[in-house]
């Protein structure tokens, strides 16, 4: 049994699947010969994410319409999701790559990760059906799952706290970054969201767009702006 069959749940009768989900383009390129990477198996397994995912918000959020139901897969099934559902899996460790690639951070990259999650899906697929892929679907996205359905207004948090402080006064928040901490490839960044001169709240996340989304669903959580909602539309008149 390959040491990751355990943490995935599932064991590939045909293991080659397997080899080639983990395997990264850069192997061939490296090789400079045509090698079989997992490009074609994360092709189909995008496609059978989307589905099992669309299936889901379909089923449970019964009088949603398309449009607030696309941002809710969009949230599902980005870049920065399916990465984090990789590192549960210790995906990167057991990928296949290029010295290069992998002395240039590669195993951490969250385009690598998320590809590797989704051929992952693609082999698991071919390798049984898809009741069995979208049970590990299920399975690995349950959490982020669980979060949609405590909180499925939640799809946009920048954009719901401008139009919150925008209601009480003219003036809207603005972003700034703390600091950016780590190696190149592997950034991490902390963002600060204020209204005025007040401090709202604070978010850190692999790029700069995603530290102002926690940022702003910080704000969100905190609603330091409250007290002021019968003051004047100068939101700056106190300071933390």
């Amino acid at each position: 049994m390959h040491p990751l069959e355990q943490r995935l749940g599932y064991t590939f009768r045909q293991t080659a699947f397997l080899q080639e989900a983990l395997t990264h383009p850069s192997v061939g390129h490296e090789r400079q010969r045509h090698h079989q990477d997992n490009q074609r198996l994360e092709f189909l397994g995008d496609a059978v994410l989307q589905l099992v995912i669309t299936e889901y918000l379909y089923s449970h959020f019964p009088r949603e319409r398309e449009g607030r139901l696309t941002k809710l897969r969009a949230r599902l099934v980005s870049r920065d999701a399916l990465k984090t559902h990789a590192q549960g899996l210790d995906l990167g460790r057991h990928l296949l790559m290029g010295r290069g690639e992998e002395s240039s951070g590669g195993r951490e990259r969250t385009s690598t990760l998320a590809d590797a999650f989704e051929a992952i899906i693609g082999a698991i697929y071919l390798d049984s059906d898809f009741a069995t892929a979208r049970d590990f679907i299920l399975r690995q996205t349950r959490e982020a799952l669980d979060q949609v359905l405590d909180r499925p207004i939640d799809v946009n948090p920048k954009g719901q706290l401008q139009e919150t402080l925008q209601g009480i006064a003219m003036q809207g928040p603005s972003y700034e970054m703390i600091s950016a901490t780590g190696p190149e490839h592997a950034k991490t960044f902390v963002v600060e969201v204020r209204w005025g001169e007040r401090s709202l709240g604070r978010g850190s996340g692999g790029s700069k767009q995603a530290a102002e989304i926690e940022a702003a669903r910080d704000a969100l959580a905190r609603q330091l702006w409250a007290k002021d909602k019968n003051k004047s539309e100068n939101p700056a008149a106190d300071q933390d």
